[in-house]
């Protein structure tokens, strides 16, 4: 088996991770790609190497120098996030296909660097009001904290048509086969 490679991409809050977690779930022949990056840990629950590689800035940039990775991004200055090439190695070698949940630019450069052996979905709401209802209804945001997270989401909505697929996510259960039957045929 070729291992191929699955990617999700999403502005916030259109339900991709939740995507992603059932395929996951129903799929023994998926490994999830493991992001590295520089921030701290979360709280006692967030493990290295599970829920993702922590790296000191240094030890990032020093895997940049290297080539370690097939895409990463300094998202403020000295918080860099990225895509490990061992990490998409290490789950072919299981014999698995790989699959990610990573914001947009990260899934362009993942199709950009696998071409055909990658399929990117970006998944989307119906509209950009529907999206901002669910992130305002979560009550996690101020109205700082929304307005930059609806001016991303905006310009992230901009990239869809780069995407091999652009997946509707209005009704989750729905979305969730749509994604089941692309991961289905473009596996076969």
């Amino acid at each position: 088996m070729e291992g191929k490679l699955i990617i999700f991409s999403a502005p916030s809050g259109s339900g991709k991770t939740t995507i992603v977690k059932e395929l996951i779930e129903h799929n023994p022949n998926l490994g999830f790609s493991i992001s590295a990056c520089t921030r701290d840990k979360r709280g006692r629950s967030e493990e290295n190497g599970k829920d993702y590689y922590f790296l000191t800035p240094e030890e990032f940039r020093q895997k940049i120098d290297e080539d370690a990775f097939v895409e990463w991004e300094e998202v403020y200055p000295g918080a860099y996030y990225g895509t490990l090439k061992s990490e998409i190695e290490r789950i072919w070698a299981s014999g698995k296909h790989v699959i990610f949940d990573v914001d947009v630019k990260g899934g362009l450069a993942l199709k950009k660097y696998y071409g055909d052996r990658a399929l990117a979905i970006f998944v989307k709401v119906p509209t950009l009001e529907v999206l901002e209802e669910r992130l305002r209804s979560r009550g996690t945001e101020t109205e700082e904290s929304l307005s930059k997270r609806i001016f991303k989401m905006k310009f992230e909505w901009s990239f869809q048509d780069q995407f091999d697929v652009v997946l509707v996510n209005d009704q989750l259960e729905d979305a969730i086969q749509k994604a089941q039957a692309l991961f289905d045929d473009f596996t076969k």
